[in-house]
């Protein structure tokens, strides 16, 4: 069937693009492609450049040779769709934020107006200088960065050695693993926490991570911004 007797529809997806999508995917030349299907590789080669088509008939052979339905052969070359674009946006002014507070540490979840977000940035400040201090090390699904600002932090973790991170250097890390920051100075050292992880109730899963099991936080009413730690 030559190709220029039904010109293809602008809005379907062309037969030999998704050949060759497939064909490249799997690392196959036209030569691999003839043995495994049986069509010959003039033909292959004219579907590709769209030079002809194939029989219904054809096409299922095709599709066995591959080992695929033709839904799936026809797909395969279906542009990705366009991002979505949510135009969300924020400022966090100074000071902004629900705070988690203890005598160890202060937490300024960032960006409370802000529903089901994907990152969860929290200013921190830490005071505590020993884990006898700090409680047990906190757990939560995802993964986080924290960056120094001012001060040294002593970063304590579950399967290393405890590092000190200066102003300016940072730590990511798996939040599932066991960890701690505490200050490594006689005053408290701050730092940005960004925390990520799965569900729209990440913040308040952290806020609940946070806060000392028996009591001693202090949690402020939710503000335009927010800032979190752990």
């Amino acid at each position: 069937m030559n190709a220029d007797d039904n010109p293809p529809d602008p809005g379907l997806p062309r037969l030999g693009d998704c050949l060759r999508a497939v064909r490249r995917a799997r690392g196959l030349t036209l030569k691999q492609v003839e043995e495994a299907t049986g069509l010959a590789l003039s033909t292959l080669s004219k579907v590709e450049n769209h030079q002809m088509s194939l029989t219904y008939d054809k096409m299922l052979q095709l599709c066995r040779g591959l080992g695929m339905d033709i839904a799936a052969l026809l797909g395969a070359a279906a542009a990705p769709p366009a991002p979505l674009v949510t135009a969300r946006r924020s400022i966090s002014r100074a000071g902004d934020g629900q705070r988690v507070s203890t005598a160890h540490y202060d937490y300024l979840y960032q960006f409370g107006d802000l529903t089901g977000k994907r990152m969860v940035p929290i200013m921190a400040e830490v005071r505590a200088r020993s884990l006898a201090e700090f409680g047990p090390l906190i757990r939560h699904s995802g993964e986080e960065y924290f960056l120094v600002l001012e001060g040294r932090v002593l970063l304590h973790t579950e399967f290393y050695a405890p590092e000190v991170l200066s102003a300016g250097e940072g730590v990511y890390l798996d939040s599932n693993m066991g960890h701690a920051y505490l200050t490594a100075d006689e005053t408290p050292a701050r730092g940005i926490c960004v925390c990520t992880g799965e569900g729209s109730d990440l913040a308040e899963r952290l806020m609940a991570a946070s806060a000392p099991q028996g009591a001693g936080a202090a949690s402020a009413p939710r503000g335009a911004g927010a800032t979190a730690g752990k």
